[in-house]
């Protein structure tokens, strides 16, 4: 079978789920992973041949793509600001959304003369928000918390990959206890749960059935509970002029930015995405008397 041949059956089987644009992306990086080769080079090299290993790869593959697995996790690696990531079904597969979160930090701190010398990550998942952080800033303490010890492990494993150093700690952020061991930062970031419950009718069979539901899915008689307990620490655990970015349900940013105002901090702002949704805020803390 040539790489051509496989592409086409992939995407042709793949059709039945997904509509045309989305399954011959799919069933690109599905072909890229198996043979290191891009599009273009594939075009290239129309008549290769798939291994017999290849061969028995792509069987495996597409059994697991058929029955809704996305294929970030079929593949065990997604793409975040340029980088690559191990992906399992302890973490959340990263979101473009999310690069845009990061984008605004790393746009905002080198726009300052004394660059953030100390970020923490609440609910890292994956990790791949410190790592593309300190990968950009170069900032020499990064934090990175998370509740659930096998996405630690995750995130662990992308630091390495990915050749940083950042502490990963064992911290639920609903506990105050836990979370007032920390020290003071110059930047909080978070991307925590905050889809509400009711909203898992008609979302995808492929997020609903794999991706770990604690870091999608808050209460729906508290969607600010994680914004609560980020504004509560934050406020005591921010150095003066310090930032906390969050990302955020596009029906939340006026609340959330109002919960931030009532703690206290400055110039909090509600910034879009790309779809023209409200997608982050940030929060700037003021001097303490």
């Amino acid at each position: 079978m040539t790489v051509v041949e496989a592409f086409r059956k992939l995407t042709g089987a793949l059709h039945i789920l997904y509509d045309r644009r989305e399954a011959e992306n799919i069933a690109d990086m599905v072909i890229e992973k198996l043979t290191g080769l891009r599009r273009m080079e594939r075009a290239l090299k129309k008549e290769l041949e798939l291994t017999a290993h290849q061969e028995k790869e792509l069987e495996h593959y597409s059994t697991e793509l058929l029955q809704h697995k996305p294929v970030q996790y079929v593949l065990q690696e997604a793409w975040f600001y340029r980088l690559s990531f191990f992906v399992n079904e302890h973490v959340l597969i990263p979101r473009p959304e999310t690069e845009e979160l990061v984008q605004w930090i790393i746009t905002d701190a080198k726009s300052i003369s004394h660059p953030p010398s100390s970020i923490l990550d609440i609910g890292t998942g994956s990790g791949c928000i410190p790592v593309a952080l300190k990968k950009q800033l170069d900032t020499p303490v990064v934090t990175a918390i998370d509740i659930n010890a096998q996405a630690l492990h995750v995130a662990k494993k992308n630091a390495d990959i990915n050749n940083t150093s950042i502490d990963f700690l064992l911290v639920d952020v609903l506990n105050e206890t836990q979370l007032n061991t920390l020290p003071v930062f110059d930047i909080i970031v978070s991307n925590p749960p905050y889809i509400p419950a009711t909203d898992m009718t008609g979302m995808r069979e492929n997020v609903l059935n794999y991706e770990p539901h604690t870091a999608l899915f808050v209460p729906n008689d508290d969607p600010l509970l994680f914004y609560k307990a980020i504004a509560k620490f934050a406020k005591l655990h921010l150095h003066a002029g310090g930032k906390v970015y969050v990302e955020i349900h596009e029906a939340q940013g006026a609340a959330v930015k109002k919960l931030f105002e009532i703690n206290g901090f400055l110039n909090c702002i509600i910034k879009k995405d790309m779809q023209g949704k409200d997608r982050m805020v940030k929060a700037t803390i003021g001097i303490r008397e």
